[in-house]
């Protein structure tokens, strides 16, 4: 109506989305074992695919409970605390694969910490190459005052 193209709003549940998100996920863990020392796999691939969806679930129901536990610390460190709680979901994340017969361990609070970020960079940029996130720009007009 005002000029502007009609924005559609997307749904964050659609089934395309979700299995693109779970095998965003996926290859960034996959990135997180290849690249760091502490962080060990073995078995089938589909199994580092459950690891994606125990991680994503973890993310999901645990990290606002956290990050809202710790919201001093992370207001206090510019939100650097969120890297901190990255690692521990990775841990746990490496507790409930054991528990659930999967071969993926994480060895240490600094293997989890440099896996969660390689994993949060890995997923950012692979979300953005798949359009998933629109990169922050802003535009500036000059407009000439109506005579």
């Amino acid at each position: 109506m005002n000029g502007q193209p009609e924005r559609r709003r997307e749904d964050p549940f659609e089934p395309r989305r979700l299995i693109l998100r779970w095998l965003i996920s996926t290859l960034a863990i996959f990135g997180a074992v290849w690249l760091i020392p502490g962080i060990q796999f073995a078995g089938p691939g589909w199994q580092l695919g459950i690891v994606a969806l125990v991680f994503g679930l973890l993310n999901a129901l645990l990290r606002p409970l956290l990050v809202l536990l710790t919201c001093p610390l992370v207001l206090l460190t510019l939100g650097l605390f969120g890297l901190v709680i990255n690692a521990m979901l990775l841990g746990l994340t490496s507790e409930l694969a054991g528990s659930l017969g999967i071969d993926f361990r994480v060895d240490g609070f600094w293997s989890a910490f440099w896996g969660g970020l390689v994993i949060s960079f890995v997923t950012t940029v692979l979300s953005w190459l798949a359009g998933e996130r629109r990169m922050v720009t802003i535009r500036i007009e000059r407009r000439e005052p109506p005579e």
